[in-house]
């Protein structure tokens, strides 16, 4: 696998984004992430995204996280937003999105982020596996969907240090 920093607007970027918003529109019926997301917020030193390739050059999983600060909507300062986690139906099982979340991990740390966090939801069980079996313990909700009963937000530290999760 190649691991590529591309922007969020990039070809690919736009095609894995919407295979990953009909897939939550398939398993939640509601037209997938109604999160607004911008090219911007991905760029470094604030944000990054990145997509896999395989050995055919075909993109097949991705992923990115944006600097959030504190702000009305539960994010505490230091945060690095984990966005878009995605691997292709076809490449699942194989460590891809495990590969994915180090290296996003590894890019915030490095931007000096001190928590990585995010949002999930209770129809996608293999995601909340990844994350509790990568270190991320649950946490105060935060984000567009932190009212939803549905929402499942988790919380990792990037430094060596005890924080609050």
């Amino acid at each position: 696998m190649n691991i590529r920093r591309v922007s969020f607007d990039h070809p690919d970027a736009v095609k894995l984004n919407d295979e990953v918003q009909a897939e939550y529109h398939e398993r939640y019926g509601d037209g997938g992430d109604a999160t607004v997301l911008e090219p911007s917020h991905f760029e470094p030193p604030r944000g990054v995204y990145l997509i896999a390739y395989d050995e055919g050059e075909r993109p097949v999983a991705t992923g990115g996280w944006r600097s959030q600060d504190s702000n009305g909507e539960g994010n505490e300062d230091g945060d690095a937003e984990l966005k878009r986690m995605f691997v292709v139906r076809t490449m699942r099982g194989r460590g891809l999105a495990r590969r994915m979340l180090t290296a996003l991990e590894e890019d915030a740390r490095a931007a000096g982020r001190l928590r990585m966090v995010l949002e999930t939801g209770t129809e996608q069980p293999e995601a909340i596996a990844l994350y509790t079996s990568s270190g991320y313990a649950p946490c105060t909700r935060f984000g567009y969907y932190r009212e939803y009963e549905s929402s499942r937000c988790f919380a990792k530290p990037l430094t060596s240090g005890d924080l609050s999760l």
